[in-house]
């Protein structure tokens, strides 16, 4: 559902998660940086001015009443997961877990797929950057794993990224996939230019199951298709990022 503040809003993922988990994809609208990143971007790395940026950041973790600065990540498209703690520069990496309260995990997309975890039990949660590079490399079993608890133990949620019939992939893409899981095939679709319509949720979804995950939500939208809510690299090459965070709440 979307929740506003101020004139911010964000989605806040529904699924059955514990009420000692927080959780939260921002969306583009009531931040101050101007075109081609208005207005709520949240990334430092794609030329916006800093300041604009740093406010943005204040205007999210004012409205979300996060427990603290979430540990951004420098994302690489890879498959390394860094637990939280206290770092000089953003970490390398495409995911974060944590078991602590007042940890904030966060992710920064704008058509890559941002997916969030937290355990039954409310102990422990994480957030990765599945873009298809990513996806395919193992980013989703690589923070399973990081979680050090059995796949069954766990939900997930998927926020807003691009959709099929605006992913369009070579064959090299779908090939990387199936070689991965050949049941990876039934999530492509060939199209009229003798490429391929990659589903990147369906994709998520395969790769969960096998890790376990059964139950798994997604956010419904299309982050290229709808410019009034979304950023979209795809859509528009230099623009801003959204964040998908989750944080146990301190007690």
């Amino acid at each position: 559902m979307i929740r506003s503040h101020n004139g911010l809003t964000w989605i806040q993922p529904d699924w059955p998660a514990p009420v000692n988990v927080g959780a939260a994809s921002t969306l583009r609208s009531g931040g101050v940086s101007t075109a081609p990143f208005n207005s709520l971007n949240l990334a430092l790395h794609v030329n916006d001015d800093i300041e604009a940026v740093l406010e943005n950041r204040h205007r999210v973790a004012e409205a979300l009443h996060l427990p603290s600065e979430p540990c951004w990540l420098q994302q690489v498209h890879g498959t390394q997961i860094v637990s939280i703690k206290s770092y000089n520069e953003p970490p390398i990496a495409d995911a974060s877990f944590t078991t602590q309260p007042g940890q904030v995990c966060a992710v920064m997309t704008a058509d890559c797929l941002p997916v969030l975890f937290c355990t039954y039990a409310g102990d422990r949660v994480a957030a990765a950057h599945a873009g298809w590079r990513g996806l395919v490399s193992g980013i989703l079993e690589s923070t399973v794993k990081a979680l050090n608890v059995p796949g069954s133990s766990l939900m997930a949620w998927l926020g807003p990224a691009i959709s099929q019939n605006k992913f369009e992939v070579g064959d090299e893409v779908m090939a990387a996939f199936t070689a991965r899981n050949p049941k990876n095939i039934q999530c492509f679709t060939r199209n009229d230019n003798k490429r391929w319509q990659a589903d990147i949720y369906a994709l998520a979804r395969l790769e969960l199951q096998q890790l376990g995950v059964h139950d798994i939500f997604a956010n419904v939208g299309c982050t290229v298709a709808d410019a009034s809510h979304f950023f979209s690299y795809r859509r528009d090459g230099q623009t801003g990022r959204m964040a998908s965070m989750i944080w146990l709440q301190p007690q």
